[in-house]
């Protein structure tokens, strides 16, 4: 038996886009609120999994409930307003909000305040008013970076409208985050490694990337029922996604997220949700990645090869085997290769 050897560096491979987390952050969810425009994909109140909109005076609840739970006095603390586009509130709304959240960075107990927006929800007012009340980080919803998906998504913004408020934002000195989206109507693979390539010359200093699920209800949801969209399957979505992930590997910006985060309403026991849904959306992309890496060493002496001895550290091996042995499985009908793995400290 031929048996190859190979030692991977997974914690160079994936530096950017699995990383630990070293802060904990207190979610406040303003599902849809400030948004006034209706994308096709959009059902936020599911997405976020709140239904019930949070008021200024409970987020000293929410943030003394959380700070309960926080144990590791090493980690920083970041509050965070998620679920809607913040900026898009009425004005004093949003002092109102940060003023409540602000007490806590002021005090020293929270480092800072994240807040996601629009594209076209930021200009200098909005970005000074931010600044004032400590707000370090702004995620945009850029969702495509191509005229004509964010048009057939019903997005109300233009790819101009991304790189202006992006040069904005750092230009005030803000962290700036991006949030785009695989599997949009009338995108393509090629539409999205071109927005990743797009993304890059902007560069964000971090990014989630989330596969497009159809919820209802939402105009997407219509759109699949009268056939004139097709989600992707599970297996494209993971495709697509390492294949966006390749671009952004060669880079420092850091991938944050990968998938939606599974709640009561978007998981994969709800039948209701359609699409390339999946609780450990992230695990697949990297064991994905692992095993397309392992696929580009071997290429040249497949032939030769009855099995693999791949060597990394202890915290890889599952992420190596893959979500249900899938790697193993994988090399082994394709090539007849049997994947041994063996982790070292």
């Amino acid at each position: 038996m031929n048996n190859l050897k190979i030692k991977l560096n997974l914690d160079e491979e994936l530096r950017n886009i699995k990383n630990k987390s070293k802060q904990y952050t207190i979610p406040i969810f303003i599902p849809h609120k400030g948004c006034k425009n209706e994308c096709v994909f959009c059902n936020q109140r599911k997405i976020s999994g709140h239904i019930k909109e949070v008021t200024p005076d409970q987020i000293e609840h929410i943030i003394e409930t959380y700070l309960e739970f926080f144990t590791n006095t090493n980690r920083s603390i970041e509050i965070a307003f998620f679920g809607g586009s913040f900026t898009g509130l009425d004005y004093k709304l949003q002092q109102q909000y940060l003023t409540k959240a602000n007490k806590y960075v002021e005090s020293g107990i929270v480092e800072g305040i994240r807040i996601s927006t629009r594209p076209d929800y930021i200009s200098p007012k909005i970005l000074k008013l931010l600044k004032a009340y400590n707000v370090h980080t702004i995620e945009l919803g850029v969702q495509s970076l191509n005229n004509e998906v964010l048009e057939k998504s019903k997005r109300g913004h233009t790819k101009e409208d991304v790189i202006k408020a992006s040069r904005l934002i750092k230009l005030y000195g803000f962290k700036l985050g991006h949030q785009i989206m695989i599997g949009l109507p009338g995108s393509s693979l090629k539409k999205e490694i071109d927005t990743a390539k797009d993304v890059v010359k902007i560069y964000p200093n971090e990014l989630r990337i989330y596969p497009v699920y159809v919820i209802s209800p939402s105009e997407l949801y219509d759109m699949y029922n009268e056939g004139k969209y097709e989600p992707l399957s599970f297996e494209e979505a993971i495709y697509r996604t390492c294949k966006v992930v390749e671009i952004f590997k060669r880079t420092d910006i850091k991938i944050i997220r990968l998938g939606l985060q599974s709640t009561d309403e978007i998981c994969s026991s709800n039948k209701e949700i359609i699409g390339p849904v999946c609780d450990n959306f992230a695990e697949y992309v990297f064991s994905r990645i692992i095993r397309n890496t392992i696929e580009n060493k071997i290429k040249d002496n497949i032939k030769n090869i009855d099995a693999i001895d791949v060597i990394v550290p202890k915290k890889y091996i599952s992420l190596v085997s893959g979500p249900k042995k899938s790697n193993k499985v994988f090399l082994y009908d394709k090539y007849g290769i049997k994947l041994n793995i063996k982790g070292e400290l």
